[in-house]
């Protein structure tokens, strides 16, 4: 069972999102793009890079360039455990 969203952003996971510009194996003149998203850990970046070489070895696209940036949903201190009950009406 892989972990929820909220575990993985409580282990230091951030979204990164990547957009990866490729080249048409016909048409090698025009230039495509892919967005990836996925919880990753900064600075490694460890299953971003798993997936640039996935690319490499299993598709025929050749890559031009890959942007991508990191933002952690949760930082250490805006966590917290609320109890309460509010009745509206």
């Amino acid at each position: 069972m892989s972990p929820s969203e909220t575990e993985l952003m409580l282990k230091g996971y951030g979204l990164t999102t990547a957009e990866i510009f490729y080249r048409m194996p016909d048409y090698t003149h025009v230039l495509n793009s892919y967005i990836w998203q996925d919880y990753d850990l900064a600075p490694d970046h460890p299953k971003l890079f798993e997936f640039v070489e996935f690319w490499q070895t299993s598709l025929d696209g050749p890559l031009h360039s890959v942007r991508f940036s990191h933002r952690k949903l949760l930082k250490s201190g805006e966590w917290q455990n609320q109890v309460g009950e509010f009745t509206l009406h």
